[in-house]
């Protein structure tokens, strides 16, 4: 006897837990520390890079790296990017909203496989959406730092993030 679906089961009945700030919930200046930060490993970077056809040595050869000056392998940027960027969704996007861009991206000192990543964002914009009524834009600067508190990327990044709606 194989087992299948529960026929009791009504996937309907379970209501929809909506996560994620609205528009309102953002104030030009508010800080959001984003939570416990992720560490970035050899693994992630050659996984990354490869996924990437990003074929680099100075991110996938220890020695290349190490002969241009480097202790190991650098973390690709574009992961590190993306990582900051995760770190941040839970507090500013997870509600749902087009993403509507990256601006003013830096890459301030190298990452290497061991670096642990934290972030925090700072709200810097916010209008109501001209073209799409019950919608707002947001802007956020978003800093992350290694396990050093050194600075190693920032950027500005916007959304378009829902109003509360109405009851």
């Amino acid at each position: 006897m194989t087992a299948g679906p529960r026929q009791d089961f009504d996937p309907k009945s379970f209501p929809v837990a909506r996560k994620g700030r609205y528009y309102d919930d953002f104030e030009v200046g508010q800080v959001l520390e984003h939570h416990w930060g992720r560490t970035l490993t050899a693994a992630d970077n050659v996984a990354f890079s490869t996924a990437t056809c990003h074929w680099s040595p100075m991110y996938l050869n220890a020695e290349f790296a190490r002969a241009h000056g480097h202790p190991d392998a650098i973390v690709n940027p574009m992961l590190v990017l993306c990582t900051a960027v995760g770190l941040s969704v839970e507090d500013l996007s997870e509600a749902g909203g087009p993403f509507l861009g990256v601006d003013g991206c830096r890459f301030h000192r190298p990452v290497f496989p061991g670096d642990t990543l934290t972030a925090r964002s700072t709200v810097i914009d916010k209008r109501e959406s001209a073209s799409r009524a019950g919608t707002g834009i947001v802007t956020w600067h978003t800093e992350a730092h290694n396990q050093r508190g050194e600075l190693v990327v920032d950027y500005r990044r916007t959304n378009l993030v829902a109003k509360e709606p109405r009851s």
